[in-house]
């Protein structure tokens, strides 16, 4: 998938946009835009859609088709999309809750931008981010934010900005994953591969790229999507194109379509309460990894669609799947749910999924972001893709 971004890139260098806050242009790499395309692709084109009633109820690991809601979002009471008082970017990457309980936005072109509750606050190049494409964040122990962007790594302490570049041991300036491990170790994945910050400096760290063999064939970086840590320590890799790679801390295994697994371009990463893994990939659906096995689910069988971003488990156990062009989907151990426009949302490209400590639900779309909090739907957007 990649690829077809990186053959397009070599055809023009980017296109520049007008940011409307400061009146001066701004250049978007061309890999960003075509993300950003893609997000926007088929918005007035008829989809097909599984109704809103339709959920899969999984019998013997046989979908059957029944008409019970599981939970209904028209009972929620929608509030008009436009609030000047409320207003965050229409395309939200990713989202963060650090430990104060603020909320944190990434943006495709905008910058991040921090909810207290009360305002947005925006935070740009000019602010001294490294880049304006937050792709993922992180919180580390002593409480910084990590941002990914398309140009390098940067930490903000709360008051000044620090950047990481390729000068730094980054392996590419264009980052893609973060993660701080229950060690407080932050890793980073990028363009050409996965490192690891040691005294303030970034190592990269190899890993084997197998082809289609079950033996390594050589040590090539490679982009790396997303990055979790289970329960039992161990780190997932999901990567694009060789399958998802785990980490005990010694030795690296991969599990690709051959083991298994839906896809090998593997996009979001989770785990829910039982312990079982479920991997989201580009085109092909999820996978729940269970005791060695591999089930798939895709829009054949449940899912409303096959391009999962994003992916989490909240707090009563529920997997909620974030999807491209094709609205949430819910899975509650037997049965899926879908949302859709027809819901109250107003697109179906899902980014990021969120919920905070104190349980509310964020949904993040190309469409700006939308709060669930007391039955109550909110939309928070400066303007359309």
């Amino acid at each position: 998938m990649y690829l077809q971004l990186f053959y397009r890139q070599r055809l023009c260098a980017g296109v520049n946009s007008l940011h409307t806050k400061t009146a001066f242009m701004k250049h978007i790499p061309l890999s960003l835009f075509v993300l950003l395309l893609v997000a926007c692709k088929g918005q007035n084109s008829s989809q097909q859609q599984l109704p809103d009633e339709m959920i899969q109820a999984i019998n013997n690991g046989q979908p059957k088709p029944q008409y019970k809601p599981v939970f209904n979002f028209m009972s929620v009471k929608f509030k008009p999309a436009y609030d000047p008082s409320l207003q965050v970017s229409d395309y939200i990457r990713c989202m963060l809750e650090d430990k104060q309980g603020n909320i944190w936005f990434g943006t495709n072109n905008e910058g991040v931008c921090r909810y207290d509750g009360k305002q947005f606050v925006y935070f740009t190049t000019k602010e001294g981010i490294s880049g304006n494409a937050v792709r993922k964040m992180a919180e580390d122990k002593e409480g910084n934010i990590w941002m990914a962007t398309n140009n390098g790594l940067t930490m903000y302490n709360g008051k000044t900005f620090r950047v990481f570049t390729e000068k730094d041991g980054l392996p590419s300036n264009d980052t893609w994953s973060l993660l701080c491990n229950s060690k407080g170790e932050m890793w980073a994945g990028t363009m050409k591969g996965v490192c690891k910050l040691n005294d303030n400096r970034f190592t990269a760290v190899e890993l084997p790229v197998y082809g289609n063999s079950k033996c390594f064939t050589r040590f090539t970086p490679q982009l790396v999507w997303t990055m979790y840590e289970d329960k039992q320590g161990n780190t997932w890799f999901g990567t694009d194109g060789d399958g998802v790679k785990k980490f005990d801390g010694k030795t690296i295994t991969r599990y690709t379509e051959a083991d298994g697994l839906a896809g090998n371009n593997v996009l979001s990463i989770t785990e829910d309460k039982t312990g079982r893994l479920w991997f989201g990939t580009w085109g092909k659906g999820v996978s729940c990894y269970a005791e060695n096995v591999f089930t798939n689910y895709n829009n054949t069988n449940g899912l409303a669609g096959n391009d999962v971003w994003s992916m989490l488990v909240d707090k009563q156990g529920y997997l909620w799947m974030g999807t491209l062009g094709k609205g949430i989907t819910r899975f509650n151990g037997s049965a899926f749910t879908t949302y859709t426009e027809k819901d109250g949302f107003t697109r179906n490209h899902v980014q990021s999924i969120m919920q905070t400590k104190d349980g509310e639900m964020w949904f993040g779309f190309s469409g700006g972001v939308f709060r669930l909090r007391h039955s109550q739907l909110i939309n928070f957007i400066k303007g359309g893709c």
